[in-house]
């Protein structure tokens, strides 16, 4: 059985070095988990990962959560969830009290640069692993092309596309029989639902009591963030700033882009940017000290609903992927997740080699296009030399991040 400590070392590592978004983050997993210790197969790696994406939320803390779940029930799920996310939260807490009080930082913007380089050779390494173990047949490897291609090129909603895929793969002839796997307790799932909603409602409750409407309205709107975010925070970033900027007026349009930018580079899910929001809303509205509760609530109601979501499913997991019909969808929903994984990684690399990105549309397509005037060499050079560190002298990931953020940091001076 993995000890407690061994858990806490894992995830510890993984939570302080799961930068670039979940791609990466998805990718780091898998080599900590699968690769490097046997803690999970491949078949309980994809089958965890295909069920995360059905979820709203991170689906990269959601699938960390489940894995600790895997080694030592609830609470090892939330020690791997809480690693997982309390590292960045801590930065971006930082980072949002600093901004808040001098605006933004172009020596962080430099060291996060060569750590972004960096970040592009960890993924598409980990997805060229993942795409052999995940496509092994013509089918599979079909699914994942049009996944990627309706996302890239039609700008498809990713729930439809794992649908599709899981609709494909549920009717397809199957041969096999179904395995006889332990279906858990009714009584034990129900327990588990209203424990974690009555967690999920506390910060509701503590509110109406000492009657705080700013803060009750923060908690209802990334409350209600929680439910909708299919598809991970890519996939709910655009209604975020709409709202946050347009219909509550909490930022302005340069510092919802600044929030964005400041999340992408830091490690931890995307969707920490709801607490930068949170502090920067509550900082404006009465001061530092109501920043501070405004984004401890976000953080709640954000990442509360998805140990709901984790502790509620997981173990059903197993009796799923013993039913061949859902085995297969699921198997089908793993390679179209492949297919949004190289998206999410050419998105990724498009807006850190060119200062300028637009969507370009032709048609029923539409893309994102690159302005070639505005490639930064000097990112393209650091990806380079990352890659040299990896691949040939075989450095560790926290070795080759250290390595490439200093590295970052120097060559912004010339």
């Amino acid at each position: 059985m993995t000890s407690f400590s061994d858990l806490f070392r894992v995830f510890g590592r993984i939570g302080l070095t799961s930068f670039g978004g979940p791609a990466a983050q998805i990718s780091l997993i898998h080599k900590e988990l699968v690769d490097d210790r046997p803690w999970l197969t491949e078949k309980e790696f994809l089958s965890a990962l295909s069920f995360c994406m059905l979820l709203p939320g991170p689906e990269a803390m959601q699938l960390a959560t489940y894995c600790g779940w895997k080694m030592r029930g609830t609470l090892g799920g939330l020690i791997a969830g809480l690693l997982f996310v309390l590292p960045g939260a801590a930065i971006i807490m930082v980072l949002a009290l600093g901004y808040a009080a001098w605006g933004d930082f172009p020596v962080t913007q430099s060291i996060f640069l060569g750590i972004k380089a960096t970040v592009i050779v960890i993924v598409l390494q980990a997805l060229f692993k993942l795409s052999k173990k995940a496509l092994k047949s013509t089918d599979s490897k079909l699914i994942a092309l049009l996944s990627f291609a309706g996302i890239f090129l039609l700008n498809a909603p990713f729930p439809l596309i794992i649908l599709a895929a899981g609709l494909w793969g549920a009717f397809k002839r199957s041969d096999a029989v179904p395995v006889q796997a332990k279906l858990p307790a009714f009584a034990t799932t129900l327990k588990t639902i209203l424990v974690w909603t009555v967690i999920w409602a506390l910060p509701f409750f503590a509110l109406w009591v000492f009657n705080a409407s700013f803060l009750t309205e923060i908690a209802e709107f990334f409350s209600l963030l929680a439910v909708v975010t299919f598809g991970g925070a890519y996939a709910v970033l655009a209604y975020m700033t709409q709202a946050v900027v347009g219909d509550f007026g909490w930022l302005n349009t340069a510092e919802m882009i600044d929030a964005l930018g400041l999340a992408e580079t830091t490690p931890g899910p995307l969707i920490l940017v709801t607490e930068f929001v949170g502090i920067l809303a509550g900082t404006k509205t009465a001061g530092v000290g109501l920043g501070l509760i405004a984004g401890l609530v976000t953080l709640w109601v954000t990442f509360a609903p998805c140990f709901l979501w984790i502790f509620v499913g997981a173990p059903y997991i197993d009796w799923l992927s013993a039913q061949p019909r859902i085995n297969n969808a699921l198997s089908s929903i793993s390679a179209a997740v492949v297919g949004v994984i190289f998206n999410l990684s050419v998105w990724f690399a498009l807006n850190v080699y060119f200062n300028s990105v637009t969507q370009l549309s032709i048609g029923p397509f539409e893309f994102p296009y690159p302005d070639i005037f505005t490639l930064s060499l000097l990112a393209v050079m650091l990806s380079i030399i990352a890659a040299i560190v990896m691949l040939v002298l075989k450095r560790s990931i926290i070795q080759s991040l250290l390595v490439m953020g200093c590295l970052g940091f120097i060559v912004s001076f010339f």
